[in-house]
């Protein structure tokens, strides 16, 4: 993985850099992340929070309440709508899109979580391990 990683929107209004490893990518089957997706599943790379610096923009925030019952809120660009970043449920990290990476390619799920809302024609990887809601153990 490199670092530091780099990404943003899709208009470039908004840019950002990630200043470590993430500690872990994975794929989320919650309504919530298929809502903000607008498809069956959403890959993000969990950071700790205060390793994303912002270079430019500043993101628009939607708050919703996840099937885990913790508030989430969604970050996206104002101008053109792209998903970034998700903070809740643990404050002190951070979930980044992996489609707003410059170089997603290094972002390769290491688990499923939330599969039991995932939608019946949605593949799931058979390799990963599978959590019907959160993980239940240390990602480390």
């Amino acid at each position: 993985m490199p670092v530091p990683f780099t990404g943003g929107c899709a208009c470039g209004a908004i840019r950002y850099e990630g200043s470590t490893t993430p500690i872990a990518v994975l794929n989320c089957y919650c309504r919530e992340c298929q809502r903000s997706s607008g498809t069956g599943f959403s890959t993000t790379a969990i950071v700790p929070a205060d390793s994303l610096r912002l270079l430019r923009g500043t993101p628009r925030q939607h708050a919703s309440i996840a099937d885990s019952g913790s508030e989430v809120r969604r970050e996206f660009c104002p101008e053109c709508g792209t998903p970034l970043f998700a903070r809740g449920g643990i404050p002190s990290f951070v979930a980044i899109t992996a489609g707003s990476l410059d170089d997603p390619s290094w972002c390769v799920p290491m688990l499923d979580i939330w599969t039991q809302s995932a939608q019946p024609w949605s593949t799931l990887n058979p390799a990963l391990p599978k959590f019907p809601k959160n993980v239940t153990a240390p990602l480390r």
